[in-house]
């Protein structure tokens, strides 16, 4: 039998945490694991776990389409949360009751039996907490042969050489864009325009890069040497005059500002403009209300001749409000020969190997589904690198995920591909970022940290937690599930469609307080909530979001 090539599943190597930790406790010699074992609790539960983990990957792939499939994963993963808790439990309470002095029988025996047995107050005890937990999973099981679940064998694309080369972490992966780069250059550095301030709209679709094209030119030699002073700012989905004029003011000063108040913050970003040609450029910008940028606009007018506004916007409207003297500049996707080039730098094939006549056939034909899109082409150049099989690259090309369109899944089916293909550790790194605002600046240090704490980094010899989820990281990035801050190369950002496709694995297990708002129903399966802060956003709004969590 020839085995198939299979993605590990987000929710595995939460099953695997969880048998883990039961293998620990399995093999504690404390009263409770001892208990547990000869009611054959501990043997009910790992069967149950084992049964569910061999149908994962099949589940992953039919959710998208079976609403009834992705009911059973969610309370999978419910179940899962609760054997985790159960188990951390269990453990605190074996390590408090082997701290305790053993010479002290009758106490240390009455604290046994108190967590054993249901307390008086009523609150469940140990062993019925886990008897209900089998029972759920039992059921859980049962469910999966209703739904045709099936196990396949894999070869596991973890266990295939993966190495992160250096030249993927570079700032700029421009291919194909020189006539657009010098299109948008001739903008910013025309003098011969009399308006005082002059406005540049990049538009075009999700993943084809204007923001690195913007980048490009914004660290032009030519156009470092014209404007000063320069701004970049992120905006994002919600334009907000407040806190864009106070992130432009920023990044002028290089200093934090206290302003909350937009004329107070009008009238100091126009005494940093005035009789100044600057460049300011505003990213990932969506709305297009004439009022608000009417308003926001008023500071910019007192800068010299010359002075330019750069946007990227996916949004073909907003240059007809933004301002009446402005050009639009519209991105088309990528030749297929660009797009291979892009492909070839990301998946590592020499032209030269003896594979590459293979391989190219096949590779075209993936390039080919990603319609033009570098971000697309990027992430799949990242999935396939250095795995040059055949097969591998043959049942990329054949998955059924491509069969999805973006109107179904809400998500490119070519980012989708690259996803499902990531070990499974690695998913739930990247779905836990889902929790911070789009254009977030992500410090490595402390990303891994919080991953660390989540039990999201998987112990292994002769190395530190710290190093593996350093790997972890730097894996996404070479993948182009990362990549590095435009403001500040120490920082890290994920693309808007990334940040898409991770909220969209979310379910009902992450909530955002500020993106979603405090009115929406929250599900009382949350176990992952952030909170944003804003100065005009009170901290007893997070208050009221937890209280309705907990509900």
């Amino acid at each position: 039998m020839v085995a198939k090539l299979q993605g590990r599943a987000y929710l595995s190597s939460f099953v695997d945490a969880v048998l883990d930790k039961l293998s620990a406790l399995d093999a504690n010699s404390t009263p409770i694991a001892r208990k547990l074992a000869d009611q054959k609790l501990f043997r009910s539960l790992r069967a149950s776990l084992r049964a569910t983990r061999l149908v994962l990957d099949d589940a992953e792939q039919k959710q998208i389409r079976d609403q009834e499939v992705r009911k059973w994963v969610v309370d999978l993963q419910d179940a899962l949360y609760l054997a985790d808790d159960l188990l951390e439990e269990i453990s605190t309470k074996a390590a408090a009751v082997t701290q305790r002095d053993p010479g002290n029988s009758s106490s240390w025996s009455h604290y046994v039996d108190s967590i054993l047995e249901d307390s008086d107050d009523g609150e469940m005890g140990v062993v019925t907490s886990m008897q209900d937990l089998v029972d759920k999973l039992e059921s859980i099981v049962k469910e999966k042969d209703d739904l045709d679940l099936k196990q396949e064998l894999a070869e596991d694309p973890e266990d295939m050489s993966w190495r992160i080369q250096s030249s993927l972490l570079e700032s700029f992966d421009i291919y194909g864009r020189d006539d657009d780069k010098e299109a948008i250059l001739g903008f910013l550095l025309d003098d011969t325009c009399n308006d005082k301030l002059s406005v540049m709209s990049i538009e075009g679709i999700g993943g084809i890069v204007k923001t690195t094209l913007a980048q490009w030119v914004y660290n032009d030699a030519r156009v470092k040497g014209k404007f000063a002073p320069k701004a970049w700012v992120c905006v994002a989905t919600r334009f907000d005059p407040i806190s864009v004029s106070k992130a432009i003011i920023e990044d002028i000063t290089s200093t934090p500002c206290d302003l909350v108040n937009l004329n107070s913050l009008q009238t100091q970003l126009k005494k940093k403009l005035t009789e100044k040609t600057f460049l300011v450029v505003l990213d990932d910008v969506w709305d297009n209300q004439q009022n608000l940028w009417d308003s926001f606009l008023k500071p910019f007018l007192s800068g010299n001749k010359g002075s330019k506004i750069l946007l990227t916007t996916r949004n073909k409207n907003i240059d007809s409000v933004v301002s009446t003297m402005n050009r639009h500049y519209k991105l088309n996707t990528l030749s297929p020969n660009d797009c291979w080039l892009m492909f070839l730098k990301h998946s590592s094939i020499s032209t030269n190997s003896t594979q590459y006549p293979i391989l190219e056939k096949i590779g075209r034909k993936i390039v080919e589904k990603c319609k033009g899109l570098p971000l697309a082409v990027k992430t799949l150049g990242g999935l396939l690198r250095n795995k040059h099989i055949k097969g591998y690259w043959e049942h990329i090309l054949d998955t059924k995920i491509w069969e999805l369109s973006e109107d179904e899944s809400k998500i490119i089916p070519a980012l989708r591909v690259s996803y499902h293909y990531l070990p499974s550790h690695l998913k739930r790194c990247f779905v836990y970022c889902s929790l911070y605002p789009e254009d977030y600046q992500f410090n490595k240090k402390e990303l891994i940290l919080l991953w660390m704490a989540e039990d999201f980094v998987r112990p292994t010899e002769n190395n530190t937690l710290e190093n593996i989820g350093c790997e972890y990281f730097d894996e996404l990035v070479a993948r182009s599930f990362f990549q590095p801050s435009s403001g500040d190369v120490s920082l890290f950002v994920m693309h808007d469609l990334m940040h898409d496709l991770a909220t969209s694995f979310t379910e009902k297990f992450y909530f955002r307080v500020q993106e979603f708002g405090i009115l929406q129903k929250i599900c009382n399966r949350i176990r992952h909530l952030s909170y944003t802060t804003n100065p005009r956003d009170p901290i007893l709004s997070f208050g009221e979001a937890y209280n309705r969590a907990c509900i």
